[in-house]
This record gives C-alpha cells, structure tokens and sequence, in this order.
C-alpha cells in the first residue's frame, strides 16, 4: 500500500512538470511563488524531475542582473522525454475521441472538427498577417506559428518560385498520422491567411522531418487582395480556382514547363 500523502506528492510533482514545460525556462524561486511551495519543497520535485529525465538544468537565457553573493539562478527546462510523457498522454485521448467520432459521426464529422480547431488559430493570426507587408506575409504567419510552439521559419522555395513554409514542430503530429483531416485544416487556413493558394509538400504525421508548405508567389507579387477570399488547397491537391481578371503563369504557380 503507497504511503500517505504518495498521491498528493505526484499530483504536485506533475504540476511543477506541467509550468515547466509551458513556461519554461523557469527558475526554482519563480515555480515556488506560482505554486505556494517552499524553497525546500520546490528542491524536492525538482531533484526528482532531474533524476527521473524530466527536466534538465539550462544556462540564463539573458545576463544576469546582480543578485549580490552567491552562484547565479539555475533555469529548468523540460527535456524531449518530459514534453513526449505529456504528448502521449494527450496523443492517447485525442485519439480515441476523433475515433469515437469518426465511428458515430463519419469522417466529415472529423473534418468539420479539425476546422473548428484550427479557427481559432486563424482568428488570432489573422490581424497580424493583414497588417505586414504582401512580401513579408509568409514570414509573419512563420512568426505567429513560432509563438504557439511549431519552431515555423520562411525561406525560398528552391528556383524561387514562391516561398516555403516550414514548420519543425508539430503538437499533433501522433494524431493528424491517423487522421489527416488535421493537416487540411491547417492548410486551407494559411491559404486563407495569405490570400494565396498554398500546397502541402511534405509532413512530420507521414515521417518527414518538417512540414513544408509551398506558397504561390502571388503572395510576394501581392496580386491577391489582402482582404480577399484566397482559394484554398488539401495536402498534395489542386489550388482552387483562380481570379478571372489573372492567369497563373507555370512561374508563379511553381510548375514547370514541358
């Protein structure tokens, strides 16, 4: 029988995990005052996250400001197998439940999900990617993505034909492997977002190292309103149709010319 109290030591102890890795780097003096724990109690979940592979101890991100005598305050980060106990975790629930749906409702049922999940994401990114300039578009929305965690960069796409959107990480990567729906979601947002059809070239939920998504040059030649409806594409699919008033050329849209 686990001694008294074993529950209620975990609990905490998988507390301080969870600031950690949603706030981390942080100090042992910053994770007390969050949690109302003494210095002592604090040292005691630490050393066993230390021990245990769940955290690990991180040079200052900035120059210490003088903290009179004594050695400088040490900064505790989740590691890869901490994030990856939280990620399964969640990785198993989600699971289940789109599989629930998918079993009750079908998969459309999924898709209108993922859409909904993703709209959030969209509402929050779009002030920021309307505002930047039609040429720095790909990079602000790589910017906002950094933010939430997807360690998102821009670059040219190879012969520069338009700009690639790579995403390093991705929080659902063990999920959207068995329901892709996740992944068309997110696309048809950025195509939304830039006001340009994208194309999905490669994910980390099919064994890729990134995710890449190729967006048309439109987009940096600012041919497409800012305000205006964008067509959208699935993962490896077509783009939607263009505007009347201009033909994509086999430059702009990437292809080449046989």
């Amino acid at each position: 029988m686990p001694p008294a109290g074993s529950h209620t030591e975990r609990d905490t102890r998988a507390r301080v995990a969870r600031l950690i890795l949603e706030h981390g780097p942080v100090t042992a003096s910053t994770l007390g005052e969050r949690m109302g724990l003494t210095p002592a109690a604090v040292r005691r979940h630490l050393d066993a996250l230390l021990a245990e592979g769940m955290i690990e101890i991180r040079k200052a991100r900035t120059p210490q400001t003088r903290r009179g005598r004594g050695r400088p305050a040490k900064w505790f980060a989740i590691t890869d197998a901490g994030r990856n106990a939280f990620v399964h975790a969640y990785d198993d629930l989600a699971s289940s439940a789109l599989r629930f749906l998918a079993e009750t409702a079908g998969d459309h049922a999924v898709a209108e999900f993922a859409r909904r999940q993703i709209a959030d994401l969209e509402r929050r990114y779009r002030p920021v990617v309307q505002d930047a300039p039609p040429q720095q578009r790909v990079r602000t929305l790589a910017e906002a993505l950094s933010g939430d965690g997807y360690a998102a960069a821009a670059a040219k796409a190879p012969q520069g034909a338009g700009e690639q959107l790579c995403q390093h990480h991705c929080p659902v990567a063990h999920v959207a492997a068995e329901f892709p729906q996740l992944c068309e979601a997110e696309t048809e947002a950025f195509s939304r977002l830039l006001g340009t059809p994208v194309q999905r070239l490669a994910t980390i939920a099919h064994g890729d190292g990134i995710c890449t998504t190729h967006v048309s040059s439109r987009s940096l030649c600012g041919t497409e309103r800012a305000d205006g409806p964008a067509a959208s594409v699935a993962p490896g699919g077509d783009a939607g149709e263009s505007s009347p008033e201009h033909t994509l050329t086999d430059e702009e849209s990437g292809r080449t010319s046989l």
